[in-house]
């Protein structure tokens, strides 16, 4: 097979399409080759000849390499000579690393504490900004300079207003508590909300949140109409000397 499809050797961008690649040579291959123990066919017949047969495909085989590792403070994992961060709320405790051919996923607990595309270099730092959001909140300064945040490329609704808040003497701490809306809200509905107040002509983060705070509440309750055999006959009359009877009573 490496001699037939592989030499001379490859340049693909990704794995998936190398596969697809590879899928197409197999199958031109089976069409046009006859098959080695009977030669009548090919051996693209013959594999439709067994197919009705074969055991119904279950989806990709889970195939990974597991090793223990520990969270540094900076919220990093170190792998094959790269670090990958994981959320800010692994720290402190051991994880496992799950290295697959195409990406790196890290549980804790059983729970997915991370995931990346692995990266095949040495000595490189992969960083998912949103894992440091909760971090902000003590050091928001560090949303212009840490290295998480270079080149972070938000949504746009969320990008204009990181760039409207620039010019404030608190936008950092605004924006980082736009951001930290994400980690309860989700991206879509906080994405919606800056959209809703950019609309609006404003962009500070307390009308954000007001406006998400009122997207959670739930609507209020429609009026139930009376019955017309429930409609008084007589409207009530408030007398309140109606009570002064019952103490003298």
């Amino acid at each position: 097979m490496r001699e037939r499809f592989f030499a001379p050797r490859l340049k693909v961008r990704s794995y998936d399409e190398l596969n697809a690649w590879l899928v197409d040579k197999c199958v031109a291959y089976a069409k046009s080759h006859a098959h080695p123990e009977r030669p009548e066919t090919t051996i693209w017949a013959a594999f439709e000849d067994e197919r009705p047969h074969l055991i119904p495909y279950r989806g990709r085989f889970d195939g990974f390499h597991a090793l223990p590792a520990s969270v540094s403070k900076t919220c990093l994992v170190r792998f094959d000579n790269n670090k990958y961060s994981v959320s800010a709320g692994a720290v402190g405790r051991p994880v496992e690393v799950h290295a697959y051919a195409d990406r790196i996923v890290i549980r804790q607990d059983g729970r997915v504490a991370a995931e990346h595309a692995r990266c095949y270099g040495r000595g490189e730092t992969v960083y998912d900004p949103w894992h440091y959001v909760s971090v902000l909140a003590r050091k928001p300064g560090a949303l212009r300079n840490g290295a998480p945040f270079r080149d972070w490329v938000l949504p746009t609704a969320l990008e204009r207003v990181k760039r409207k808040l620039a010019g404030s003497n608190d936008g950092d701490r605004q924006m980082v508590a736009i951001l930290a809306a994400v980690l309860t809200d989700g991206l879509s509905a906080v994405e919606a909300a800056c959209g809703e107040a950019l609309a609006d002509g404003v962009h500070s983060a307390d009308v954000i949140i007001n406006i998400l705070a009122r997207r959670r509440d739930p609507l209020p309750i429609a009026p139930i109409a009376t019955p017309a055999s429930l409609t008084l006959h007589h409207a009530p009359i408030a007398d309140c000397a109606r009570y002064d009877q019952f103490r003298r009573t």
